[in-house]
């Protein structure tokens, strides 16, 4: 019975050790590796809500962690790319400088950055604030208040997915421009705590007359991923927020 009600927290901790690579790999300018372990951290984060409803073992520890998991993966990861990104919108000079001298690490005065890049670090806080509501709100079982955090996180990391796979002068230009990202910053914090009901993707029995929006919507996203590759993901998100407004 233990190892069984292990199962669920194990495939969170995936979940956890996914976004800490995602770290790693975001802080050193690693956008599309980063990308591919939050991911796969969401990839975790689905199944062990599923797991843990159909092994009968919720618990109060799994809700914590969960959360925990989702605040590096989610909130954490997005927060360093949208820093990183705006800085490189800036000045790309100042996207990262520092010294990989040993001795020089341990003086601040060899890191430099743009401080208003730290709007950035909005996408983390504002997640961190989503996630303690989420926990302590007992009505978000069949729908969610405010966008999901690993959604927003999707939205976030799409952006260099669209510059470095569909490369267009356009879009790239858009999306490297300072006041594009300051107010997805901004926006990405509210959206994430509006007061605003959005369905879950979370099915309590396959009938198409209970789902018949949750079927629709997954229709369209692999109509729109197929149709638009990355650069569907932001549309998806839309989709997303006015699906569920219309729904109501």
């Amino acid at each position: 019975m233990a190892i069984k009600s292990f199962i669920p927290n194990f495939v969170t901790l995936l979940n956890l050790l996914c976004g800490s690579i995602a770290v790693l790999f975001a802080v050193n300018n690693l956008f599309v590796a980063a990308a591919v372990f939050v991911f796969l951290g969401i990839f975790f984060d689905f199944f062990d809500g599923l797991l843990a409803r159909k092994l009968n073992v919720q618990s109060e520890i799994g809700l914590q962690l969960d959360s925990l998991a989702d605040m590096v993966t989610s909130g954490l990861v997005p927060g360093i790319v949208m820093f990183k990104l705006i800085s490189l919108s800036i000045d790309d000079s100042a996207f990262l400088t520092g010294s990989t001298d040993w001795n020089s690490m341990l003086h601040l005065g060899d890191f430099k950055f743009a401080p208003i890049a730290l709007i950035g670090f909005l996408v983390t806080l504002g997640s961190a604030y989503r996630l303690a509501k989420f926990n302590v709100d007992e009505e978000q079982q069949s729908y969610f208040k405010g966008l999901p955090t690993p959604a927003n996180a999707l939205l976030i990391l799409s952006l260099p997915l669209i510059m470095e796979f569909q490369n267009n002068d356009l879009i790239n230009s858009i999306i490297l421009n300072t006041w594009f990202l300051i107010p997805l910053a901004i926006a990405s914090c509210y959206i994430l705590n509006a007061p605003v009901k959005l369905f879950a993707l979370k099915f309590k029995d396959w009938s198409f007359k209970n789902n018949a929006i949750r079927y629709l919507f997954i229709l369209l996203c692999v109509v729109l991923l197929i149709v638009l590759q990355f650069a569907a993901i932001p549309l998806i998100i839309l989709l997303y927020i006015l699906m569920s407004l219309f729904s109501k």
